[in-house]
């Protein structure tokens, strides 16, 4: 999924940026009740037979409380599997609702510009083609 996959990922620059947006992101991770009552807005979640990877609430965790819990310093394979939540399991649909008012697209557009700042994005080539 990244266009230079060999490429150091810069630990420093994403602690910067976890820094600049800290308090928002720790209310959001304390907030969440793990309610899943996001999960009913979410129509990729019901498109995928209610796969719970495709929960708002999971995406935000498995992404932006990952980066943050690790403070950070996650590897370049583990920002592929970021990539792969942010990217092809959330299409930033605004859609989502969280009863307690946690601005989920806001958390998961975040975790993209992370990603992005190292050279992990999503690829139209990534896509597996259908068989002929």
């Amino acid at each position: 999924m990244s266009s230079n996959s060999q490429a150091p990922i810069n630990h420093e620059e994403v602690r910067q940026m976890l820094d600049h947006h800290q308090d928002k992101m720790k209310t959001a991770l304390r907030v969440c009740a793990h309610c899943s009552l996001c999960a009913d807005s979410c129509f990729l979640y019901h498109v995928h037979d209610k796969d719970p990877r495709y929960m708002p609430s999971h995406k935000v965790i498995n992404s932006l409380g990952k980066l943050y819990k690790k403070k950070g310093k996650i590897d370049r394979a583990g920002f592929e599997e970021i990539s792969e939540i942010v990217w092809r399991r959330c299409v930033l649909c605004t859609r989502c609702y969280c009863p307690l008012g946690i601005d989920i697209p806001e958390m998961i557009a975040f975790a993209r510009s992370i990603c992005r700042s190292q050279d992990v994005y999503f690829q139209w080539s990534d896509l597996e083609q259908p068989a002929e």
